[in-house]
């Protein structure tokens, strides 16, 4: 496929995409799709490895079928199938962004990604989802779910269904317990890797100083 024609395909898709979460408060709006596609390009860069293209497509229309921001399972998926039908790429290209799109999400739980197009756009994903802007999205998610900021009576939940993970109850702060401290330990790649430390140990941190302040640990600020 010709550069000129791949570029009118990226910037279709990012009106697409536009279009259908710009309004999003949930956290997963065009600036969260865009700080994603930005990193998985990153690391595919340094990675040296990946077809660009394919991992900027992905990036760009992961969200698009995510249960979380569609009516149904089933409307997200229709979404996606319906755009990408519309676009002039060959069907191999259309299957491979769709299998990338499906496969990288924390909830479907795959360990063995089928391609390192979809070890790159997940690493950048999960990335998102850590550090300032991944403890800035929980709290916007949580809040548009209902969830309690915290609750010391809830658990923390393991080994969760699909089911229980999307509708169980559950608090902002346990989400950094069932989620996002594991995270690092998850990802695909040696940059994506080396960019997780530094958030991930800024979450640890968020954590003590929430901890402190909900506990009224207030003699340090006095002394």
């Amino acid at each position: 496929m010709e550069d000129i024609n791949k570029a009118n395909i990226i910037e279709a898709t990012e009106k697409f995409v536009q279009e259908v979460l710009g309004q999003d408060s949930t956290g997963h709006d065009w600036y969260h799709i865009d700080r994603v596609r930005k990193a998985a390009l990153y690391i595919a860069e340094k990675e040296g490895k990946g077809s660009p293209f394919l991992v900027e497509m992905a990036a760009l229309l992961h969200d698009i079928p995510d249960e979380k921001i569609n009516v149904s399972k089933e409307a997200g998926e229709g979404k996606l199938e319906v755009f990408l039908q519309a676009l002039a790429i060959d069907t191999t290209e259309k299957q491979r962004i769709k299998e990338i799109v499906y496969c990288i999400s924390f909830s479907a739980g795959i360990k063995e990604l089928p391609t390192v197009e979809a070890e790159i756009v997940q690493d950048a994903d999960r990335l998102d989802a850590i550090g300032a802007i991944g403890i800035a999205r929980t709290f916007a998610y949580g809040g548009h779910k209902g969830q309690a900021l915290y609750d010391p009576s809830l658990t923390v939940r393991e080994n969760m269904t699909i089911e229980e993970y999307r509708k169980g109850k559950s608090s902002s702060i346990h989400h950094f317990y069932e989620k996002l401290l594991k995270l690092k330990d998850r990802l695909n790649t040696e940059s994506a890797k080396k960019l997780a430390d530094k958030r991930h140990a800024f979450m640890e941190l968020f954590l003590n100083e929430f901890y402190n302040d909900w506990n009224g640990k207030y003699e340090d600020d006095l002394d």
